[in-house]
């Protein structure tokens, strides 16, 4: 995948995306291998090339919440362009995943040749800011089969006329995503399944009809 398919960048000119791409630099990392430390100090932006990484947050009990999976296509760390505080979540892959990495010094110098850049990434931002509020007010204000079935629906893409989710998530990846116990994720995916609202095969979750507004 190339830096030009990547949303961020969507709005760029060949100029602009040329010269981004030329300050990136492509690095290899397999499978559960921690990219980024929750706390540290770092100052790059890591675009998925291909694979999937996780985005989490833990205490020093080792519980841990996931905030997001991302895929080919998608992008973190993009906060460490813009200021120096620590990393705000740890990152770990979940698969061999191939990732562009784009230093701060290097992105700034972008931005001081092409001034539009900035404005990408404001609007980049900006998108993230409306989906963490989204997140917020799942989390208060829905039960937990609203926020699995929520999940379930934001991550689904359609295919053939139906919404599937390609990412093989586990029953404990979508409890870590929903805040909720696996136990009871498992009895809400049983339960649509027995009711034929999904289909479940090889961890690949395929929506087959409209999901009910309660459980």
């Amino acid at each position: 995948m190339a830096l030009r398919n990547i949303a961020l960048f969507s709005g760029l000119s060949e100029t602009e995306m040329a010269a981004v791409s030329s300050l990136a630099v492509t690095r290899s990392f397999p499978k559960n291998t921690l990219v980024i430390c929750e706390g540290d100090v770092s100052d790059s932006l890591y675009v998925v090339l291909s694979g999937k990484v996780k985005v989490f947050l833990s205490d020093e009990e080792g519980k841990e919440v996931t905030l997001n999976m991302q895929g080919a296509g998608e992008y973190f760390g993009e906060l460490a362009i813009l200021d120096e505080a620590p990393r705000s979540a740890s990152v770990m892959t979940v698969e061999d995943t191939k990732l562009a990495v784009l230093s701060k010094a290097a992105f700034e110098k972008c931005m001081e040749q092409h001034a539009t850049i900035a404005l990408v990434v404001m609007r980049g931002l900006a998108c993230r800011l409306r989906e963490l509020t989204e997140n917020v007010r799942s989390l208060a204000l829905m039960d937990v089969y609203g926020r699995v079935a929520r999940l379930l629906l934001e991550m689904s893409e359609e295919e053939n006329g139906k919404n599937v989710i390609r990412q093989r998530l586990t029953q404990r990846d979508i409890a870590s995503m929903v805040g909720a116990s696996r136990e009871m994720v498992s009895r809400i995916l049983r339960d649509l399944s027995i009711g034929g609202y999904i289909t479940i095969e090889n961890k690949i979750i395929t929506l087959n009809e409209r999901l009910p507004p309660a459980w």
